[in-house]
């Protein structure tokens, strides 16, 4: 009962508060979003605007964000749960945004109980039990075709979260096999370990090998942004990916990489990575 009237509610507020036309526009046409149907930008206008009316954004440093601004992080906030409810964000509240990267202090305990406090430089953070930090310069950057996206990145922690500490095993959908994603993303995760200790190269970005919940995070950046290189080497984690975000991006993004004009970059072909002893392709 107290479900449908909630349902009610929103369908009411989203009807009478669309997001503005021209901003709207201008969001959809990045590079991120190409290939969606009419139906699915319908839905992910409507997933932007319920997040823009329940989510607190707040912008420090003399940063200042203007509408445009807000609808280009919405749109891609909400994309990794355009097929998914609502409420999948209802567990926190808030987005701050710094205009560049921000220094962060965070304290930790190790296993033999020493107290350790690291700083570090950051494009964005998802904290535990609290708010989203993002740098809006690399938030301005993120709908590029590049296989980078610190918006997904971040989101994707807070998924994780949703069963307690991000530990690369979000809650999983009915019908979705528990074992079958440890095993899949295990068997990845291991793969990437040793690349990085053998210091090889990696078609996918090896801050994947830090933790399991940041190689969850980092595939996800892939699924949505490089699609076909995710599923060219790792086709089972491209698998599981597609069942949990309820998504087929390989069918909507073309093979290319999309970068600004202005940035000076070329890329070549993806390489196969070299061999592991051990090891699996």
């Amino acid at each position: 009962m107290f479900g449908f009237l909630r349902q009610r509610r929103r369908a009411s507020f989203l009807a009478a508060n669309p997001i503005d036309d021209t901003q709207w526009q201008t969001a959809i046409n990045l590079p991120l979003f190409i290939g969606l149907s009419a139906e699915e930008r319908q839905r992910l206008r409507e997933h932007a605007a319920w997040f823009l009316h329940t989510k607190t954004l707040t912008p420090l440093h003399g940063l200042e964000l203007d509408a445009q601004a807000r609808v280009i992080l919405a749109a891609q906030a909400v994309l990794p749960i355009m097929n998914l409810d609502f409420d999948a964000y209802d567990d926190w509240s808030e987005v701050v945004l710094y205009p560049g990267q921000f220094l962060t202090r965070d304290r930790y305990t190790d296993h033999i109980g020493v107290v350790h406090e690291v700083e570090q430089h950051l494009a964005g953070q998802a904290r535990p039990e609290g708010p989203v930090l993002f740098s809006w310069l690399d938030v301005s950057q993120s709908p590029w075709l590049d296989g980078w996206n610190v918006v997904i990145h971040e989101l994707a922690h807070k998924l994780d979260m949703r069963n307690g500490d991000a530990n690369g095993r979000p809650p999983l959908h009915a019908g979705m096999d528990a074992a079958v994603w440890k095993s899949v993303f295990s068997e990845a995760y291991d793969h990437l370990t040793r690349l990085a200790n053998h210091e090889l190269y990696s078609p996918i970005d090896l801050y994947a090998a830090e933790s399991p919940a940041e190689c969850f995070a980092v595939f996800s950046e892939y699924f949505f942004e490089t699609p076909h290189a995710l599923v060219t080497h790792y086709p089972r984690v491209y698998e599981q990916l597609k069942l949990f975000y309820r998504q087929d991006p390989l069918q909507r993004l073309p093979l290319v990489r999309y970068r600004p004009a202005f940035e000076p970059v070329e890329f070549g072909p993806v390489v196969l990575p070299t061999a592991v002893p051990g090891g699996w392709a």
